[in-house]
């Protein structure tokens, strides 16, 4: 791919939730140029810049933006809500809003401010169908027959969410490797595991699809707390603590609300030289 003939250099922000950590790229007002080889040499941490998911930031009719997501692995993903907290906190802080609407394939999300550093994400919606997850037959989501019996559920991207007695005894590694591709999920899934420890309040730990071990995710984080709830285990209001901090999860009739910190840590350019490699 010869890039130098559209484009000099690229600029690009790297970013977190809780250790959960993209690469952002504005291609507001420019022709889209990231493709999967883009981002599978960008997500190498040895020989790019290193991230979990890469966000692309592009122009929208109606909303303020419209984010398309890629995985370390090269592979789109439909959401990613922890990159969608850092956006929007970005978008916000340039223009001085107290919210912001972005799109992504889950749809328009509704994303403001919380006081304290704080930014909130409604992501929408659960979805509990087998076939919205999707699952590749139909069942019930609460208990899927896999050993352990997980819950699944769709937030724009399927989760599979196990509920055991201590996340930190489980090789996350190997578990969650095995489990992302499991014959039930056709477009794979991420895998969580979390236990109780509190009232309303959960231990989680995560991998996901097409990256692996995180030290955060906000839409599984979503999907661990709505299936708590239809589990019995919680309410609808949970605190969730991960590898990298905590989160906030609200299940509410709007929608699942996602509340938590972001970081930008630095801004780069990617070099001509380095794009014409690709």
């Amino acid at each position: 791919m010869n890039t130098q003939a559209t484009i000099d250099a690229l600029p690009f922000m790297k970013m977190h939730g809780l250790g959960n950590d993209f690469v952002v790229i504005d291609q507001r007002g420019a022709p889209r140029i990231v493709s999967e080889c883009i981002a599978r040499a960008l997500g190498d941490r040895q020989r790019g810049v290193g991230f979990d998911q890469l966000a692309i930031i592009t122009d929208d009719d109606t909303a303020d933006a419209a984010l398309v997501f890629y995985n370390a692995d090269g592979s789109l993903s439909s959401t990613c809500g922890n990159a969608t907290r850092c956006v929007a906190r970005h978008l916000m802080d340039l223009s001085g809003a107290t919210s912001v609407l972005l799109r992504t394939e889950r749809g328009v999300l509704r994303c403001a401010d919380a006081g304290n550093g704080l930014t909130t994400v409604n992501m929408g919606a659960p979805l509990l169908g087998w076939d919205q997850v999707p699952l590749s037959e139909a069942m019930d989501t609460l208990e899927l027959p896999i050993d352990g019996a997980p819950t699944a559920t769709g937030m724009g991207n399927p989760h599979c969410t196990f509920f055991v007695d201590d996340v930190d005894a489980i090789d996350l590694a190997s578990f969650g490797a095995t489990h992302e591709c499991h014959p039930l999920f056709p477009e794979r899934t991420n895998v969580q595991i979390a236990h109780m420890i509190g009232e309303d309040h959960l231990r989680m730990r995560v991998w996901e699809r097409g990256t692996g071990i995180t030290l955060a995710s906000g839409s599984s984080s979503c999907a661990t707390a709505v299936a708590a709830a239809r589990r019995g285990l919680t309410g609808r209001s949970v605190t969730i603590e991960l590898d990298g901090g905590t989160l906030r999860i609200d299940w509410t009739a709007e929608g699942v609300l996602m509340t938590g910190p972001t970081a930008h840590v630095f801004d780069g350019v990617l070099t001509p030289a380095f794009l014409e490699s690709l």
